[in-house]
């Protein structure tokens, strides 16, 4: 007997090498053109329509029309989960590119993945808000403890109004390059998100990498700390946000 979803469409639409591609460009969680997505897979514009109309009839990926240009983008964060675990399945089997990007290292260390913080950098932030108290385990994920509800509204980040989201608050989500979790949900999203506008970190215009300032590693460093080193970061945070605006 047959039973559940019918998963081999999905499959075999993921599993052509322009649509895994592009599928992977838009873990950036930015939208693109079909040129700019043509050049990334290596195909003509007509093949890259074929392509993405195949995507779009599926439900993977969304499209904005803005004047004459119509932008792709994921359709939501179900297909960057699902994209993100076959990733990490991809790189434990072995399924690695034969020639790394000169980028690969920079990637390993900090990345977008979707619309939260992950590589090495984000890897260490989740272990630290766990060993600090910040977040704890819990039956669905993660939940926020008090002292860390504390913590996020001292980054400028009301953990209520991420609550009231259609999403989870906050979740591990398993890190493809270090092979343990970094921060993913609503929470996720959120502190990434102050991280670019205090101009701690940017994004590279044609990858996933992020680059931090060196006020940014300093701050890091301060969120990283120890539980001993809280006030410390209580202490930096304030300040670097009045050098480096709302």
């Amino acid at each position: 007997m047959k039973d559940g979803p019918h998963i081999a469409r999905i499959a075999a639409l993921i599993g052509d090498s322009a649509r895994a591609e592009v599928l992977t460009a838009l873990m950036a969680d930015r939208a693109l053109t079909a040129t700019e997505l043509a050049d990334i897979a290596g195909v003509t514009k007509q093949t890259i329509s074929a392509h993405l109309a195949k995507l779009l009839d599926a439900g993977l990926l969304v499209v904005e029309n803005q004047g004459r240009h119509r932008y792709f983008r994921l359709a939501d964060q179900d297909v960057a989960q699902l994209l993100e675990s076959l990733m990490n399945v991809a790189f434990r089997a072995g399924a690695v590119r034969l020639r790394a990007s000169p980028r690969e290292p920079a990637l390993r260390r900090a990345r977008v993945c979707y619309d939260h913080l992950a590589g090495e950098v984000g890897v260490q932030l989740h272990e630290a808000l766990l060993r600090q108290g910040y977040l704890q385990p819990a039956e669905e994920g993660l939940a926020v403890t008090a002292a860390g509800a504390e913590w996020f509204a001292h980054q400028g980040i009301d953990t209520a109004l991420a609550a009231r989201q259609r999403r989870m608050l906050c979740r591990p989500c398993l890190d493809w390059s270090e092979r343990r979790h970094h921060l993913g949900g609503a929470l996720g999203a959120a502190l990434l998100q102050r991280l670019l506008e205090r101009g701690w970190a940017r994004r590279d215009k044609d990858s996933r990498v992020l680059h931090f300032s060196a006020e940014g590693e300093l701050a890091l460093r301060a969120w990283l700390a120890p539980a001993a080193g809280e006030a410390a970061s209580n202490d930096a945070a304030p300040q670097t946000k009045a050098q480096a605006g709302p």
